[in-house]
């Protein structure tokens, strides 16, 4: 398709937005990119499958990963969908602002390697102008401006001044369009060879006083919005330097929140009708008004915000506890707890907060409903517990006080993570909460170094689970290399001769796969005995040993369930699925499950596999670790 014959060319007058319901703005998204021949693909769980590096799904590409190495797609070239995603530790400290939260929605639609540059700018324009009403004198495009590795992106500048005159606007470099280094307009998925990317151009909104034109968003950023992404994945990472892919593929990535955010003619995110009718329930527990003064402000948006990620991970089947997802839906309950207090609700605040979150979220998440009482039972026996702790806390804290507040006036910051590991170990009160208990009294005090010292003087002590759980969201996509691809065929085969060995009731309750080693959750109420060990392990390398063929076939759902592929049967799949099978054909096949890939071509190729650790990791659940013989 032309640029020309992309759009229609058409001029608007100046408006005022239209109001629309998030469930307005994303039922128009969906079928504005199904009426341009997308399917859509399944909102997945917040807890990736087959990703160590990653501990909560963070964007709507993530489940993509794959299809944009080159995979094909059961559902085809043009995908479209809404994701919920979560990102923690960047943005937790950020919460409390008119922008930032925890958790979110990704819009998106992808090409993989159908249209590109000269479809996808203009119907993202097209889709916030002239379906969302948003006015484009407000809007600025940021693009890659080049540098050793790839041109400056001269393509999508010229596209986006077309797209602006077509309102009526000029588009100049540096007044409507900027171009930016890597760090702002670039993505790759990874840093190893191998890895995908690309240059992206963003869409921000103009939210400031006076004229957006001329002001580059990334200098302003306060004044500014982003509302879409489009990525182009374009590029693959050589030894040479980054080269072009035969597959060009394009990621668009949109914030539900922040879209409602200016279509509903807002500045701060928390007025919209994604979080407001949960201000509103706060301010009538507390008794405060929103905006009743910085402090209050700043308390009902974390709790607002924690409240709502907090209900979404336990949706998907994440308890508290003191590693990886539980222990963020511990720290995030905790804040809550820390939080509510501040406006004076000293208890209750899950019971009393979970039901209008199930009832404001349930035309999305209609299983909500059924798990409200759950959700309220396990997020109030957390809130009790962690009360007691606090209130120990809060008790020593103010005992001390005094000598507190005199390490804050001559910023003795090692001081004041000595008193803070003091309370963490005595009485598990959290560094943060005692940072927040500080910057009530001194809000000047440097907490990052609070922070920094606490780790660096009690490294060995501290908590390993926070630590762990930050880490992984410092990664990125799953790690593609050739022993991580051999690990996920032996997962398959690991999960087939456990059912053989232990019985067809062997159901898999989660994956963990590196370069280095397998790890498998399942459920079995007992360790496995050296002869149930030994006979898993010999029916996966007989396999290995034989050199049989790892193919996949694209099927309808249902015949793909009557093929008795494993699946998960509390994740939702679209009406084509990929299945991959182990075998000359998929009915005589060792093993077949619904799966993306990617696999090895032939179990051959594995090597031997010994599983050479267990561990009993709940009440009736089982985990193995499994590694190639070297």
């Amino acid at each position: 398709m032309s640029l020309q014959n992309s759009y229609t060319w058409v001029r608007f007058p100046s408006r005022p937005p239209i109001l629309m319901t998030s469930q307005e703005i994303l039922e128009k998204y969906l079928e504005f990119y199904k009426k341009r021949g997308h399917k859509q693909i399944p909102n997945v769980s917040l807890v990736p499958q087959n990703d160590p590096t990653l501990l909560f799904v963070n964007s709507g590409m993530f489940p993509l990963v794959p299809y944009l190495s080159g995979e094909p797609h059961p559902l085809g070239k043009r995908l479209v969908n809404v994701q919920r995603a979560m990102r923690f530790a960047e943005d937790l400290n950020e919460v409390g602002d008119n922008i930032h939260t925890v958790a979110f929605h990704m819009i998106g639609n992808w090409s993989l390697g159908d249209y590109f540059k000269d479809e996808q700018l203009p119907w993202a324009y097209e889709f916030l102008v002239e379906q969302m009403r948003l006015d484009p004198k407000k809007m600025i495009a940021t693009v890659f401006m080049g540098d050793k590795d790839a041109p400056k992106d001269e393509v999508s500048i010229k596209i986006l001044q077309k797209i602006f005159s077509k309102y009526g606007i000029s588009a100049k470099e540096n007044e409507r369009i900027f171009a930016r280094p890597k760090k702002d307009n670039w993505w790759q998925r990874g840093d190893s060879l191998g890895e995908l990317g690309g240059p992206d151009s963003e869409i921000h909104y103009f939210i400031g006083k006076g004229n957006a034109q001329g002001k580059d968003p990334i200098e302003h950023e306060k004044e500014f919005v982003e509302v879409g992404n489009s990525v182009f994945i374009q590029y693959k990472k050589t030894e040479k330097g980054w080269s072009e892919l035969p597959q060009k593929n394009v990621d668009f990535g949109g914030g539900l929140e922040r879209i409602a955010m200016v279509v509903q003619g807002k500045t701060d995110i928390f007025e919209t009708d994604n979080f407001w009718p949960i201000i509103l329930k706060i301010q009538e527990l507390s008794g405060k008004k929103y905006k009743e003064n910085e402090l209050t402000t700043r308390a009902m948006r974390i709790l607002t915000d924690h409240i709502r990620a907090s209900v979404f991970l336990s949706m998907d089947g994440v308890a508290p506890g003191n590693k990886d997802q539980g222990y963020v839906l511990r720290r995030l309950i905790r804040r809550m707890v820390r939080n509510g207090r501040v406006l004076g609700i000293e208890k209750d605040i899950s019971v009393s907060l979970v039901p209008i979150v199930c009832k404001t979220f349930s035309w999305l998440y209609p299983q909500l409903i059924e798990k409200e009482d759950d959700i309220k039972k396990i997020f109030s026996d957390e809130e009790i517990k962690f009360g007691k702790t606090l209130d120990k806390g809060a008790r020593e804290f103010e005992k001390r006080k005094i000598e507190i507040l005199n390490f804050t006036g001559t910023s003795d910051w090692l001081k004041l993570s000595e008193i803070a590991f003091d309370l963490y170990q005595s009485l598990g009160y959290p560094l943060e909460i005692f940072i927040q208990d500080i910057r009530e009294v001194a809000p000047d005090i440097d907490e990052k170094e609070i922070e920094k010292l606490f780790n660096e003087k009690f490294g060995e002590h501290k908590d390993q689970s926070r630590s762990g759980a930050e880490q992984k969201f410092k990664g990125g996509l799953a790690d593609q290399s050739e022993n991580t691809i051999k690990y996920h065929t032996a997962t398959h085969l690991l999960h087939m001769a456990l059912r053989k060995v232990l019985g067809d009731q062997i159901v898999q309750h989660g994956s963990n796969i590196t370069g280095e080693r397998l790890r498998f959750d399942f459920n079995h109420d007992k360790k496995l005995s050296k002869e149930e060990i030994k006979k898993v392990e010999d029916l996966v390398n007989k396999i290995i040993e034989a050199g049989i063929p790892v193919n996949f076939e694209i099927l309808p759902k249902e015949e793909a369930l009557k093929s008795g592929a494993i699946h998960a049967f509390n994740e939702k799949y679209p009406d084509q699925v990929k299945v991959y099978f182990i075998g000359k054909n998929i009915k005589e096949a060792h093993s077949k499950e619904f799966c993306g890939g990617p696999h090895v071509k032939n179990t051959s190729e594995i090597g031997h596999i010994e599983i050479y650790k267990q561990d009993k990791i709940g009440e009736n659940l089982l985990r193995i670790y499994a590694h190639i013989k070297k």
